[in-house]
């Protein structure tokens, strides 16, 4: 595995999420394309209770506390039982970056551990490199749900013009 390119790739997601999001208002957030679709403010919500309490604390976990109980989450039911699409979508960002910062200040010492320790229950096993890689292809499934969202943004405010001509989407 190659940790240093890895490690890099969460950085740069994070400036991209970050991009993605910016000069939103709240009203734009919780916009949704259609009812069962998330809005921007439900997927940062998301990242930010995921960098909480799933990747960060899950790989802590596989590498140095596997004797304590592994943290179950429910990240499809948090959408509604946190009521995420009612948060405020400037105090979640921030919340989500600087959960991000000390994910990224917490991982940069990790470079040199064994990858290959792996977590067994159940369920199944999970090697904590298989978790860290997941990690940073999680971001990129929420990169793409954020540009989808960013697309159906740009529909809207260029109204009453199409964005047609751009291409097929």
């Amino acid at each position: 595995m190659k940790f240093t390119e890895l490690y890099q790739e969460l950085v740069n997601s994070t400036e991209i999420i970050r991009a993605l999001t910016a000069n939103i208002s709240q009203e734009e957030a919780q916009v949704k394309p259609s009812p069962e679709a998330w809005s921007m403010l439900e997927v940062i919500c998301h990242l930010y209770d995921e960098e909480r309490e799933d990747f960060r604390e899950h790989l802590d976990f596989i590498l140095h506390r596997q004797h304590k109980e592994w943290r179950q989450i429910d990240p499809q039911g948090w959408v509604a039982s946190r009521k995420y699409n009612e948060q405020d979508f400037v105090e979640m960002q921030m919340k989500f970056f600087e959960e991000r910062g000390k994910s990224l200040d917490w991982l940069i010492d990790l470079s040199e551990v064994d990858w290959d320790i792996t977590y067994t229950s159940e369920y199944g096993s999970v090697p904590a490199g298989e978790m860290f890689a997941a990690w940073v292809a999680h971001d990129n499934l929420h990169i793409r749900q954020l540009v989808e969202l960013k697309r159906f943004h740009i529909g809207r405010i260029t109204q009453p013009y199409g964005i047609g001509y751009a291409g097929d989407w």
